[in-house]
């Protein structure tokens, strides 16, 4: 099974370099699933709304995850609630409006998504996400042997931590929030893939997206200003997982950087990637 995560879209350009690549991916790759973090898909920068989730599900998005910026939009309030494929973090408190855990089909396969965030340097201050991922792998349906985990954190010492903790339990844990890709994407012993950050989906002549003049006059002279995404070519990050639907467990995970401008073929994807 090819699973495909894509991190944090950002913005217009994040949804624009989306729509360059992603039909030919599904194509090209024979991506059974396809996740995409979008917390920041709103034109602003800043949180999702109705219109920007259902671009995304429209080129092709199975399933959007969030994070810290879940209810940026106020009208995201009402959607999430009826819209069960954009989730929000498992670890919000009871109540909280949408889920952080979706079962979706893909093929003759039902593939678990879990939304957790950090606690370290995050706000707001959520529950637990090691008891969150116990209690929700707890109430897994026995029939879903393959749970992907996006684990929205800052810090990479929680996110390797997390790794570990749920090696062997899930199928893959990927990070996202930093806009910034690593280059620790492994297989764990237990068979669960895992990379601290997949990057951003956006426009990388940027402070992590967003326009850089602006972003160092408040920086730097202290001066009041509003951060709004960057412009201009940007960049598609993912990894591509494959997983053993029987088993559950990874056979491999690797990061792909797909330019606006990148003509889309497999050979040439496959060789940009990093195994």
């Amino acid at each position: 099974m090819n699973l495909l995560v894509i991190g944090d879209v950002m913005g217009k350009p994040g949804r624009r370099v989306l729509a360059a690549h992603l039909p030919r991916l599904r194509e090209h790759l024979q991506l059974d699933l396809v996740v995409a973090n979008g917390e920041n898909a709103d034109d602003g920068g800043a949180g999702i709304t109705p219109a920007a989730a259902q671009e995304l599900f429209a080129l092709g998005i199975d399933v959007l995850t969030n994070g810290n910026h879940a209810w940026d939009k106020r009208e995201a309030l009402s959607y999430i609630e009826r819209e069960p494929r954009l989730l929000r973090p498992h670890n919000y408190p009871p109540g909280t409006p949408g889920s952080g855990w979706y079962v979706a089909q893909a093929g003759e396969r039902r593939v678990g998504i879990l939304n957790i965030m950090g606690t370290a340097f995050m706000q707001p201050t959520l529950g637990c996400p090691f008891r969150a991922a116990d209690d929700a792998l707890s109430a897994k349906p026995d029939d879903v042997n393959v749970v992907l985990v996006d684990f929205h954190a800052e810090a990479t010492m929680e996110k390797w931590a997390f790794g570990w903790y749920l090696d062997g339990r899930v199928s893959a844990v990927v990070g996202t929030h930093t806009h910034v890709p690593t280059a620790d994407e492994r297989v764990l012993p237990g068979g669960t893939a895992y990379i601290s950050d997949i990057g951003m989906t956006g426009c990388y002549d940027s402070v992590i997206g967003l326009e850089i003049q602006k972003t160092l006059k408040r920086m730097v002279h202290k001066l009041p200003e509003r951060f709004e995404p960057a412009e201009g070519n940007a960049t598609l990050c993912a990894v591509l997982i494959d997983v053993d639907e029987a088993s559950g467990k990874s056979h491999s995970i690797r990061r792909l950087a797909l330019d606006e401008m990148d003509a889309v073929n497999p050979a040439r994807i496959l060789a940009k990637a990093v195994a």
